[in-house]
């Protein structure tokens, strides 16, 4: 057995940030579990531009931005394996890893941070009717396919969902001579940035197909088209409507799903919400020492606000290697009145120097509504938003004076009002 003072299960971008932050702090006995051949995580594949606004102040593609944070591991000589799979996790935070040169291996940790990132839900999570042809991909594996193989999956595309990931294929396809023919969305909102529907489906003149979802997938040995239908209210299909599109490949951005399998093998406390770890201010589940941060947390719209979570969970497990302990105490975040959930779910006031960062995202589109925090039944914060959409993550900030005021308060409640 080896032992190391933090373990990170990760090497994308939540991994390499708190792996750096955490040695800047000191900590020296680190070590990185990345499952692929190199570094980086799902930016390699992300060659599209928008990346590092807030982190670095300019426009930077996605593997130019995990390029910065494997230069800095490389630069600490913060030590890494690849190819290498966690297959379990205890609540001593003991890992079991396998590789092909080591074979079994096991790692003792003072702390673990949980950076797995999210996975793309299937085509058998949303029950689509129709033939099992090829053609059928996730809008992930065909960015891979693309972007990293250099192979394109079909020439004639229909995309089911307006995700983010969506989106960007929906031009990315366009962009290597693809007729995207429309993109298809269940809700009566996209799920996306308003940038990325500007930039990948407005620019390319790409029509999105609110309130609409696919019925049926027509094909033998091939994909050779889809009927897609108006849905009503409740999000069933309207009869009436069905329209025959002819196509051969349909990409599928329907959702991210935290990657949380391993969390659950050490017993950590995961929200119903959205599917990944209950944290306090620090990034520490309900284990102590073990921290979470970026997708594996909760799925992003912003590589930088993974980043920025994922140095303060660093931070935090290096303070408790060091010997801070953070507890489980703490006052409750509520989500009400629209919002769905909060991120951190409690905060412990003595553990924030300053500000804390609430982030969360609300389950409908608003116009002209307010974001109101409540401590207990005292109004703290009314702020006026022009718009707040289910695609695009919000934040409000406490500050230690807000948190000085109410010294015995129990409930902190974040909800959206007229």
């Amino acid at each position: 057995m080896k032992n190391y003072d933090i373990a990170i299960i990760g090497g994308g971008p939540a991994g390499l940030a708190a792996a750096i932050a955490a040695k800047e702090q000191g900590i020296d006995d680190i070590i990185i579990i990345e499952r692929d051949n190199c570094l980086g995580g799902i930016l390699n594949q992300c060659i599209h531009n928008g990346f590092g606004l807030h982190t670095f102040k300019e426009e930077l593609t996605g593997p130019e931005y995990a390029q910065r944070f494997i230069d800095q591991v490389n630069e600490l000589k913060i030590p890494y394996i690849l190819n290498s799979m966690v297959i379990d996790i205890n609540e001593e935070k003991i890992l079991t890893v396998v590789n092909s040169s080591d074979g079994l291996l096991e790692i003792k940790a003072k702390a673990v941070i949980l950076a797995m990132g999210c996975r793309e839900r299937p085509r058998g999570a949303i029950n689509i009717p129709g033939s099992r042809c090829a053609g059928i991909y996730s809008a992930g594996a065909a960015q891979k396919f693309v972007n990293i193989e250099g192979v394109m999956p079909g020439k004639e595309i229909v995309i089911l969902g307006s995700g983010d990931i969506g989106l960007i294929m929906a031009r990315r396809m366009t962009l290597e001579g693809a007729k995207v023919k429309a993109v298809v969305e269940l809700m009566p909102y996209s799920s996306g940035l308003k940038r990325n529907i500007v930039q990948c489906l407005d620019d390319f003149n790409i029509p999105l197909k609110l309130s609409h979802t696919v019925v049926d997938i027509k094909g033998k040995d091939r994909l050779e088209g889809v009927i897609i239908a108006k849905v009503d209210e409740n999000r069933k299909p309207i009869k009436e409507t069905e329209e025959y599109i002819p196509c051969d490949t349909l990409l599928l951005s329907v959702g991210l799903l935290p990657e949380n399998e391993l969390s659950t093998k050490a017993n950590v406390e995961l929200s119903g919400v959205t599917g990944g770890p209950q944290v306090n201010e620090s990034f520490q589940t309900n284990i102590d020492g073990i921290f979470a941060c970026g997708n594996v947390l909760h799925v992003h719209d912003l590589v930088d606000n993974v980043t920025i979570e994922s140095i303060n969970a660093g931070n935090s497990a290096a303070n408790y290697v060091k010997g801070k302990e953070y507890g489980q105490e703490g006052i409750d975040i509520v989500a009400e009145g629209g919002v769905r959930y909060t991120v951190p779910k409690k905060i412990n006031p003595d553990n924030i120097e300053k500000e804390i960062d609430i982030r969360f995202r609300v389950g409908e589109v608003f116009h002209d509504n307010y974001v109101s925090v409540y401590f207990d039944d005292s109004r703290e914060i009314y702020r006026k938003k022009r718009i707040l959409t289910p695609g695009e993550m919000e934040t409000i900030k406490l500050n230690k004076d807000m948190l000085n005021k109410y010294p015995h308060c129990k409930k902190i409640r974040v909800t959206v009002e007229k």
